[in-house]
């Protein structure tokens, strides 16, 4: 019996539009890293008064973000990354957060 490859696997409902879209949202704050840290920043100086002084960086955010969001591509390299943890946990057991973290070398 071999490995499905990502093609043939069967997704439910909440994995379509639930789990693979948060997924997007966590890569898209990876990839609009820069526009995440000076809207971050912006409203730290800024305090109370962030929602008028930091509108720049609030649409530059949210234009990087949609941008992914709306990208065909980009669902389909999540859906892919998806498909892969979770025929990985299938496999092993492990859930891929923990699967990310180092062994111990010694017991």
């Amino acid at each position: 019996m071999g490995t499905p490859n990502t093609e043939e696997v069967h997704l439910r409902h909440v994995e379509k539009d639930v789990l693979i879209p948060k997924l997007m949202r966590e890569k898209a704050k990876e990839r609009c890293a820069d526009k995440v840290q000076a809207f971050s920043h912006c409203c730290k100086e800024t305090g109370l008064l962030m929602a008028f002084k930091c509108q720049e960086e609030n649409s530059a955010l949210k234009e990087c973000l949609t941008l992914h969001y709306k990208d065909p591509a980009f669902f389909e390299e999540c859906k892919k990354q998806y498909i892969q943890e979770k025929l990985e946990f299938e496999r092993t057991g492990i859930p891929a957060k923990n699967r990310k973290q180092k062994l111990p070398t010694s017991m």
